[in-house]
This record gives structure tokens, C-alpha cells and sequence, in this order.
């Protein structure tokens, strides 16, 4: 069975036992019935068996003709009923979804859209892992992964669904307390909130390099980011946070954005879905789309940062 026409002239061989006619079958699919019989012939080449008794007059079966036929029908049944079953779970959305995201950005747009993704699509399920750590989606068959920030080469396909800027803010309380900077070098005097260095997101150190003027100690430091946003909410220090992650808080007025001289304008990058399947399933498509459009809706991060006004 070393053709790999073997399942197509298994087909024909079938319409043409249940015909008993080359003729009928070429005609009833628009071929010339010498075609036809050429089909049979590699097949029986393929199997080197005769699976038919030819005459002018009949074309009967022989008994290893017989024997296919039976196995061939149940088979060919089996493989039209199993591709039904995938091209509809391809169609459907249903099944087991692997997710893997930064922890902040998970809780704060990821899980609030999951309620509404399930009533569009009650038959899906999500496992989502919540790390710093970057994950390898082969190894570790996750579907999709969320990546924030500047991504090295990859084979994984990406797509943007956000942008990214870091912020300097301060609670009000914290301004009055202690007072407000106008200049990046006033930092150096003041309580400020940093991120543990052994995690992959942007700190102070980062922004201001080794040689950098920053005080002593830091008033706060952890690896959370959601923990740093209110530690920053509730006037500990100033923080360098992500606009995703403090944009509803600026809206508010628990934060506010300092505007400080001497500190460049921090770069735009960008926020990835990306997976490393080459062509993307029902599931993931479905995931896709309602995180875009749920974002696209809010956009929270882009707009409240935007709109929110510096502190004065």
C-alpha cells in the first residue's frame, strides 16, 4: 500500500463493486471508463491481488475483491464520520485552552473578560498560568502565551493587542506629605517603589542605569506588580509602573502622573498575543478575538493614562 492514491482508487475501487461497471461509475463522475480502470489496476498492483473477474460480458469479484469490499465500506464510513468530527471541532469552539500571562496583566484584563468569552462559548475551557517566568509554548503546550514588552526573535507568531509605556505616579497624599519633584534628579530624596530585580519587568535601576542618582534604599520593593500599584495608591513612595496597569487609578485620582525634567520620554512598546502553532485553531481564534474586542471596548490602559491630567 505504497501509493498514496490508495484511499481515492479504495473509493473508486467500492463504486465500482457496487456498480459492477466501469462505465457506469466513469460516467456518473464525468471520467472515461478506461481511467476508471486504470484506478482498479493500481490498486491491484498496490495489493497485488486481482480483485476482480473481468469479462465482455461481467466484472464479478473475486474473493479478495469481496473481502476488501466488506472492510473497505466500514472503513470508508469511518473516515467520511472522523472527518466530519474534525472539521466540526475545528468549526466549534469548544475543548481545553492553555494560557500563559504576566500575573498583573492577567487579573487585571484578562480574567474580568473570561465571564462574557464563556457565554459566547459555554463548550471552551481555560487554564490560565499566571508567571513572570517565560514559558516555552512547544514544550509546554500552551495555546497561547501573553508577553508584555520588547520580545527577542522568536518563531512564535505574535500579534499586537496593546501598547505599553511606563509612568512615573504618585499618590496625592504622598505629594502633600512630602512634596511634589519637578526634576528627575529630586528623586534621589524621595521614598520610591521599586520591583525586585530578579523579575523581568522595568524598574528604577533600569531607567536610570548603574551611575543613576537613587536614594539608598527603596521604601518598597516587591515583585508584584498589582502590590506595587497600591502600595503607590496608599502614599508609601512614587512608582515607575506600566500605564496597563495603573490607568484606571490615574483616572481616578488615587495616582497622578509626575511630569519631571531631566527624565526622557519613556518608549512606547508593545503588548503580544503569540502562539506557536502555525495556523491558529477554533479556540484560539475565539480567545483572540473577544480579548481584542474587550480591550478594544476599555482600552483602558491607553485611554485613562492619556486623559488623565499630571499633577500640578
Amino acid at each position: 500500500m505504497k501509493s498514496v492514491k490508495f484511499a481515492e482508487n479504495l473509493s473508486m475501487f467500492v463504486d465500482v463493486a457496487q456498480a459492477r461497471s466501469f462505465s457506469v461509475v466513469a460516467r456518473r463522475q464525468g471520467m472515461v471508463a478506461s481511467s476508471v480502470a486504470r484506478q482498479i489496476d493500481a490498486l491491484e498492483q498496490d495489493l497485488k491481488v486481482a480483485l476482480f473477474t473481468r469479462s465482455t460480458r461481467a466484472l464479478v469479484m473475486t474473493d479478495a475483491g469481496q473481502l476488501l469490499f466488506d472492510r473497505a465500506v466500514k472503513l470508508l464510513s469511518d473516515m467520511t464520520e472522523v472527518r466530519g468530527e474534525v472539521v466540526s471541532l475545528e468549526q466549534k469552539v469548544q475543548g481545553l485552552l492553555r494560557v500563559s500571562c504576566v500575573p498583573a496583566f492577567g487579573r487585571r484584563h484578562v480574567v474580568p473578560h473570561l465571564g462574557s468569552l464563556f457565554e459566547k462559548h459555554p463548550d471552551l475551557r481555560v487554564e490560565l498560568e499566571l508567571t513572570e517566568r517565560v514559558v516555552d509554548a512547544v514544550l509546554e503546550r500552551f495555546d497561547l502565551v501573553i508577553r508584555v514588552g520588547p520580545q527577542p526573535d522568536s518563531s512564535m507568531i505574535s500579534q499586537r493587542i496593546g501598547n505599553q509605556r511606563y509612568i512615573v505616579g504618585a499618590s496625592p497624599a504622598y505629594l502633600e506629605r512630602h512634596g511634589h519633584p519637578t526634576h528627575f534628579d529630586e528623586l534621589a530624596r524621595h521614598r520610591l517603589i521599586d520591583r525586585q530585580h530578579n523579575t523581568a519587568a522595568r524598574g528604577w535601576r533600569e531607567l536610570v542605569g548603574h551611575n543613576g542618582l537613587l536614594p539608598a534604599q527603596f521604601a518598597f520593593e516587591c515583585d508584584d506588580c498589582d502590590a506595587r500599584r497600591l502600595s503607590a495608591a496608599q502614599g508609601l513612595g512614587i512608582a515607575l509602573m506600566p500605564n496597563w496597569a495603573i490607568g484606571e487609578d490615574l483616572a481616578a485620582g488615587r495616582l497622578v502622573e509626575l511630569e519631571l525634567a531631566g527624565l526622557a520620554a519613556q518608549p512606547v512598546s508593545g503588548i503580544f498575543l503569540m502562539r506557536a502553532a502555525p495556523r491558529a485553531n477554533s479556540k484560539t481564534r475565539a480567545f483572540t478575538q473577544h480579548l481584542l474586542d474587550s480591550i478594544g471596548r476599555s482600552a483602558s490602559w491607553v485611554r485613562d493614562a492619556a486623559t488623565a491630567k499630571p499633577a500640578s
